[in-house]
């Protein structure tokens, strides 16, 4: 079993309860389907209002990933810490031998009006799919934080 993680952290001027008001629901989603239609094609909520438990199913655009789609479960969602974790449970990763592949989202406060996100890729594979490493990125994750800082800018 191959294991690692990937972290990103972007500083956006905002304040951390601002920025967690955008991430730790549903208008994160709403979000992503408006501005990232090159890559996401639709999120649909299969089940859940945002909080532990809710599950997406996200469709991408044909060749932009190498999976057509994947389910994934909002598994921990700290409005104190402002941790958010999802975790895919159908599909994509997962057909590409991943037994793992979480995100974690924390929202820091820095200084007045100033945030930290810091996102993580948390993930597993089994040893005869290790070459699929190189399909874990943050590219996704760090373009999610600027739209959220422009966004909140706007």
């Amino acid at each position: 079993m191959v294991s690692g993680q990937l972290s990103h952290e972007l500083e956006i001027k905002a304040p951390a309860s601002q920025v967690w008001e955008l991430y730790g629901t549903l208008r994160l989603v709403k979000l992503i389907e408006e501005q990232l239609k090159s890559v996401i094609e639709k999120i649909q909520v299969v089940e859940g209002d945002g909080g532990v438990g809710t599950i997406l199913h996200l469709d991408f655009v044909p060749g932009a990933a190498k999976f057509k789609s994947f389910k994934e479960k909002f598994t921990k969602i700290d409005n104190e810490q402002r941790v958010k974790e999802v975790e895919v449970v159908e599909g994509g990763f997962l057909e590409l031998g991943f037994t793992l592949y979480r995100v974690r989202l924390e929202i820091i406060e820095k200084d007045e009006g100033c945030s930290l996100i810091k996102s993580t890729i948390e993930y597993e594979v089994k040893d005869d799919y290790a070459e699929n490493v190189c399909l874990v990125s943050l590219d996704i994750l760090s373009a999610v934080g600027l739209m959220a800082q422009n966004h909140l800018n706007t």
